[in-house]
């Protein structure tokens, strides 16, 4: 997917890394880590841990790669 536009939080893949996003006084604004979304929440993509967020919008992530640490 090429797309750049944001789509809903609630049509988030799993297992697939993405960019996320948070709606603040009327502003979008991307969170920097490239997040995973897993059955139990979203985690770092680069490190597997626990991200403690509530994301409003998604967008496949262009750069994410595994091998950065």
């Amino acid at each position: 997917m090429t797309d750049s536009a944001w789509h809903p939080i609630a049509t988030a893949p799993f297992d697939r890394d993405l960019e996320l996003a948070v709606v603040e006084d009327g502003d979008t604004h991307a969170l920097l880590a490239c997040c995973r979304r897993l059955r139990y929440g979203w985690v770092n993509a680069i490190t597997g841990k626990p991200m403690d967020v509530n994301p409003t919008h998604w967008r496949d992530w262009q750069e994410c790669g595994r091998h950065e640490k």
